[in-house]
């Protein structure tokens, strides 16, 4: 038996071995040194911008596309486009990031948070009716983690109670339900471009549409109001509030490289997890995500639920948790949390300041007295406490680190009397 990196023993995964995301190649590098040539770095009617709306709505497969300088902005976008305003309440996920909930806010209206799904981690459409008042305009499911939600079943609620659906598809370049794409569903839906995303510019952001009224919305919304038509002069005349969410011309050249790659890459995403979750299926101690019929994700985090029980090992799950991982880490296998509660139960939605004074919450559009408490989010603390998730499973990484990763897993779980030794020394801590 192997000796645990933690105790002297030989890292499972080398140093150096991991790469970072996205994959840049010199086609990257090519396209935005052609920007400064071109002498055009800005504008909604640059050739880059334009050209960009247009290849990801054909990847989508929607009509309309603008492209913003975040998936925050595009998400307050979609929000806005559909007349959502002060007193209305938008259905959202417990679990999600907190952005979700904060484009409902930047545009006066209230998020109503509804717990997620037992199996996988979506907004539990089951628990959306009850949530559901004379003042809910729109459900917002988040495709979260690159796993969409149950969409044929979000769409067919939201048809009963003729309720507006907005998407939130940050994570989730390319995931589909049925084999029909997220973002397509939806009245408007919000894409992100940030870093870490499957499609990767550095920041941006996608809104998109079938609803040409929503979309000539969006376009005043994401420059200052106005409505400016390309090759006429411009007026210089705000129509209603807005803000400035356009992107810049480097961006956009990047982005436009990436989206190319975008296929290729999810399927090695895709790949990578099925491995993955078949080989942790037999290892006891962790278990890999579970995707419900039907849904197709594009795995922009790989999740790892944690099972003390199956190593027999008598200890609290945070205690199990955070020894695994310390464990793991030595081995250079990292897992990280970037939430760690359910976003009603953040200090935003504890205090409801909001834009001070209480508002939205005090705006006389309301009337209602509601209060957040996370804990009626059970099945969201349960997965926050629970799973974490696991680095690099992209490329241009391969298979290879895959199996390593595997092996130490195997490694860890081979000794749990080592795990119990770091629960105790914690302990003593």
């Amino acid at each position: 038996m192997q000796e645990l990196a933690i105790f002297g023993g030989q890292p499972t995964v080398t140093a150096g071995m991991i790469k970072s995301w996205p994959p840049i190649s010199q086609e990257d590098r090519d396209a935005v040194m052609a920007v400064f040539d071109s002498n055009i770095f800005h504008g909604t009617g640059a050739p880059n911008a334009v050209a960009l709306q247009q290849e990801f709505a054909d990847f989508i497969g929607v009509k309309y596309c603008l492209v913003t300088n975040s998936g925050t902005s595009a998400l307050h976008m979609a929000v806005a486009s559909l007349g959502i305003g002060p007193g209305d309440e938008v259905i959202v996920p417990a679990f999600t990031y907190w952005s979700t909930a904060a484009a409902v806010l930047h545009h006066n209206a209230i998020p109503i948070f509804v717990d997620i799904e037992d199996d996988a981690f979506c907004i539990d459409v089951n628990k959306i009716e009850a949530a559901i008042t004379p003042k809910t305009k729109a459900i917002l499911p988040v495709h979260i983690h690159g796993m969409p939600a149950a969409m044929d079943k979000v769409m067919a609620l939201a048809k009963k109670h003729n309720l507006l659906v907005i998407g939130d598809a940050c994570q989730a370049h390319g995931a589909a339900v049925n084999g029909q794409k997220v973002g397509t569903f939806e009245d408007t839906c919000g894409f992100s471009t940030n870093r870490s995303k499957n499609l990767s510019s550095g920041e941006g952001g996608f809104f998109v549409t079938n609803n040409e009224d929503a979309y000539r919305i969006a376009a005043k919304l994401r420059e200052f109001g106005e409505v400016v038509v390309h090759g006429q002069t411009r007026e210089y005349n705000a129509f209603g509030l807005g803000w400035m969410y356009r992107q810049h011309e480097f961006i956009n050249a990047f982005c436009r490289s990436q989206l190319k790659h975008l296929p290729e890459n999810n399927a090695r995403r895709k790949e990578f997890a099925q491995y993955l979750t078949a080989e942790l299926a037999n290892i006891p101690g962790f278990k890999g995500p579970y995707t419900p019929p039907g849904r197709e994700p594009v795995f922009f985090s790989y999740i790892v639920r944690f099972c003390p029980q199956e190593l027999g090992i008598d200890a609290t799950m945070a205690e199990y948790k955070a020894a695994t991982q310390k464990i793991l880490a030595a081995e250079n296998i990292r897992l990280g949390q970037w939430q760690t509660r359910p976003v009603p139960g953040q200090s935003v939605f504890q205090m409801m300041e909001g834009y001070g004074k209480g508002c939205p919450w005090t705006c006389a559009h309301y009337g209602r007295k509601i209060r957040y408490d996370e804990n009626d989010y059970p099945v969201t603390l349960k997965f926050i406490a629970s799973h974490a998730y696991l680095a690099a499973v992209y490329p241009p990484n391969t298979m290879d680190l895959m199996k390593k990763y595997i092996e130490g897993f195997k490694k860890v779980a081979s000794q749990p009397d080592k795990i119990r030794k770091v629960i105790a020394d914690a302990r003593k801590a």
